[in-house]
């Protein structure tokens, strides 16, 4: 009975994932827009209350598809990636443990909830330094969640190109500190020498139905971490586009000064997960140039509410220096690809 009941929750949560995407694989094909289609002009008219409640039910009536894939993928990629190779492989500041540190990085976790304790495992389980730190920058930057939304809010190519600019503005930061002398203090500090010849021990697997049921918990997890914190961004988008002149985002978020400002406003002040890309998808339907725009949402890996929390791992000298370079990254990425895409 017992196996007859582990094969049908089994076949019922696989059923469910193959839904989810499914529906993703068919919006796409039916090129459905998986972004809001509401304008700064569609408010006219709108009473104050009214404003949000438009403006949610229009986005939740075209993202919903994504999010439900965006958290159950990442769901599934925490449970089911083997963390022990992970922190075995990034044990060192080879080619390997930094390739391993970006390409894992964005589907191990996927806001700042997750990010950090992750990178105090990886920190404490041997991973060098330099690595670890590259982990800590690629993750909030460039995860799974934030690429999928920023693709389908604001688009394909700015997407790509948060990948691009966030390995290397990642890779940077890892290897400089990872030449520093206190960069070199934490690395010694954390190290943990496992004895030669030491007998592996073997992990002894859940049952399937049973680790799945785990992935979509962990989904759940998120979304609630996340969610709240997504609505309010939402609501106050609503209320930017609908109020905010657009002849302001023109003056001061285009041009260098443009950059700059966003820079500032986009990481020190923190922007809760995925509400930075609502919050810069408004501003620049408003006139934002994309150069700003990038900064804006490059701002991610260096706030001050998780330099807070890292500082209590790595001390504040890695902090500032990580810190430096990831707003040193933003803004030279926001010029450069203001400058190429004719939209500084």
């Amino acid at each position: 009975m017992r196996d007859h009941l582990r094969r049908l929750r089994t076949t019922l949560m696989l059923t469910f994932i193959a839904l989810v995407i499914a529906s993703l694989v068919y919006s796409r094909i039916m090129a459905y827009s998986l972004a809001p289609t509401m304008k700064p002009a569609d408010f006219h008219g709108l009473a104050v209350w009214e404003i949000p409640i438009a403006y949610l039910i229009d986005y939740f009536s075209h993202g919903t598809i994504c999010l439900l894939f965006a958290f159950t993928i990442a769901g599934l990629i925490y449970e089911f990636v083997p963390k022990e190779a992970i922190t075995k492989y990034m044990g060192s500041g080879r080619v390997a443990g930094y390739g391993l540190a970006l390409g894992m990085a964005p589907f191990l976790t996927v806001c700042s909830c997750t990010m950090v304790p992750l990178f105090a495992g990886v920190l404490y389980a041997g991973a060098g330094i330099g690595p670890a730190i590259a982990f800590l920058l690629m993750a909030p930057a460039a995860n799974i969640l934030s690429i999928l939304l920023t693709g389908d809010l604001i688009s394909w190519e700015m997407a790509g190109v948060r990948i691009i600019v966030s390995i290397v503005v990642a890779l940077t930061a890892g290897i400089i500190i990872s030449k520093t002398p206190w960069g070199k203090a934490i690395e010694r500090e954390h190290q943990i020498n496992v004895p030669a010849g030491q007998a592996a021990i073997k992990i002894v697997k859940p049952p399937l139905d049973e680790r799945l049921w785990s992935s979509l918990k962990f989904a759940a997890y998120l979304a609630k971490q996340i969610l709240p914190f997504f609505l309010l961004g939402l609501i106050a988008v609503s209320y930017v586009e609908a109020y905010l002149p657009e002849d302001i985002v023109g003056t001061y978020l285009t041009g260098v000064t443009g950059v700059l400002l966003a820079s500032v406003i986009g990481g020190p002040l923190y922007t809760p997960t995925l509400v930075e890309i609502v919050l810069g998808r408004g501003m620049w339907q408003l006139g934002m140039s994309k150069g700003a725009l990038l900064s804006w949402l490059m701002g991610q890996p260096y706030d001050v509410a998780n330099a807070l929390a890292v500082s209590r791992i790595a001390r504040w000298k890695v902090v500032l220096t990580y810190m430096l370079i990831a707003w040193a990254g933003s803004v030279i990425f926001g010029l450069l690809y203001g400058t190429l895409s004719g939209s500084l």
